[in-house]
């Protein structure tokens, strides 16, 4: 059994706040970006790896590699799990990924999107997205940061 400390939905995947704040707070030496565009951008993964700590290892995958792949992680391998949108979230853990908690860290506001928290916004597929997260039995929290109090997102939607 993979040992995921935490899944986030964050539209910029790794940054400052991630990369260093988040994995920290966690105590995770490994963040897996699952994500189809990001697992074929060499550049952004260069990019996206100067935000992370050099005792913090990274991996890229599409979503159906983590699928595939994640059950092979090490019992020492303390993994951060991030991705772009609920959408991603729930083929996960369609797709096995033994996904308990999901922090909603950045969704940003776009046309035909709802906001609901300073960092949140949503459409009608994110919302069906975690309604279907929450009937598999998967906490959602909005938390920006790990010393913010976390916010039930079904309280929003």
């Amino acid at each position: 059994m993979p040992n995921i400390l935490l899944t986030r939905i964050d539209n910029r995947l790794i940054h400052g706040q991630v990369g260093m704040t988040w994995t920290n707070h966690l105590g995770a030496n490994l963040v897996v970006v699952a994500n189809d565009k990001a697992a074929a951008d060499e550049v952004q993964q260069n990019l996206m790896d100067m935000a992370v700590a050099e005792t913090v290892e990274t991996r890229y995958f599409t979503i159906q590699e983590t699928i595939d792949k994640i059950h092979y992680a090490a019992e020492d391998q303390l993994i951060f799990l991030v991705v772009k949108t609920p959408q991603d979230v729930l083929r996960l853990v369609e797709g096995q990924v033994p996904i308990k908690k999901v922090n909603i860290g950045n969704m940003h506001f776009s046309e035909g999107k709802k906001q609901i928290s300073s960092t949140v916004s949503v459409d009608d597929e994110d919302i069906q997205a975690f309604h279907r997260l929450h009937e598999l039995g998967v906490k959602l929290e909005i938390r920006r940061v790990p010393d913010e109090n976390s916010l039930d997102i079904l309280k929003f939607i």
